[in-house]
């Protein structure tokens, strides 16, 4: 177990920061009526080793069956999986993760390879993602106000933020970026789901963002768009917005994984031949655990 002092980031004057560390500790169980066999699951809970100015040190992953398999491996958009094989859980399965990140704020704007500002899995809607004619007008409306991409989006997580309502409980993993504009509320999820359907109707590349938040006990959403480098044209610069708060993501928010939307990283899911499904609770904690002044 990694249990390192934690700082209080009341206390932090954050301006002045040059880095900063964070412990993230991350539990899920699931617990089932009947036992369940030939359990196949996918774990998309830690951070690449770099994203932007944010390294991962370490990382730990506690199962709690003794008989498991476990394998790692990037998926198509670099993000971390871990592959879980577990032949019986007789009633509860947990997974308990644990890691540290370190965050920098003096490296410049986060680049990224030019071929990702042509990937058309990041212009094209997805299910989750798929425009009617409310957000075809909204695109429509926000372009003609103003077409210069950043500037664009930045109009477009205030529309967001300002269309939405945050409520839990009226949405859920498969609620789609239409239905949670017409429902008016919904989670982080939904406002990034809506902004990158709006997004991608203005041709702005898009991915979705799932990490933690410092201060909150539950994963976080929000997106990055990709926009070209004017000092580098042969690269794109990643520029996060945060619709849910109307704002720039800043050093308190930590990566774990970006995908076209929720359904390429959702922190867990699987298969398993039972009778019954199981029910699923989760806890996250990021603690800040060390800052650097300018």
């Amino acid at each position: 177990m990694i249990d390192p002092a934690s700082v209080d980031p009341r206390s932090v004057n954050w301006p002045r920061v040059a880095q900063s560390s964070y412990l993230v500790h991350q539990q899920m169980c699931y617990q089932y009526q009947v036992p369940i066999h030939a359990l196949e699951h996918r774990l998309v809970v830690f951070p690449p080793r770099d994203h932007g100015d944010q390294r991962r040190i370490t990382y730990q992953l506690h199962v709690s069956n003794a008989e498991h398999q476990a394998t790692t491996r990037k998926d198509a958009f670099g993000n971390m999986v871990v592959d879980l094989s577990v032949p019986l859980v007789e009633n509860t399965i947990e997974f308990e993760a644990w890691m540290v990140v370190q965050r920098r704020a003096d490296t410049g704007p986060h680049r990224v390879r030019g071929a990702w500002l042509r990937d058309r899995r990041l212009r094209d809607p997805t299910p989750l993602t798929l425009p009617d004619d409310t957000l075809c007008r909204a695109a429509a409306d926000l372009i003609a106000t103003d077409a210069e991409p950043l500037g664009l989006a930045a109009r477009i997580s205030s529309w967001v933020h300002r269309a939405m309502t945050y409520q839990r409980g009226v949405t859920d993993v498969g609620t789609g970026a239409a239905e949670a504009l017409a429902l008016g509320r919904g989670v982080c999820q939904d406002y990034a789901h809506v902004m990158i359907a709006l997004c991608r109707l203005c041709d702005i590349p898009v991915r979705y963002v799932s990490g933690h938040l410092l201060g909150e006990g539950a994963m976080h959403a929000w997106v990055e768009v990709l926009l070209p480098s004017a000092q580098h044209p042969a690269e794109g610069i990643a520029w996060p917005f945060d619709p849910t708060y109307d704002r720039a993501p800043s050093l308190s928010y930590l990566t774990v994984a970006v995908g076209r939307d929720y359904a390429d990283v959702s922190p867990t899911r699987g298969t398993f031949r039972a009778a019954n499904g199981g029910c699923l609770s989760s806890h996250a904690c990021v603690s800040l655990t060390a800052v650097q002044y300018a």
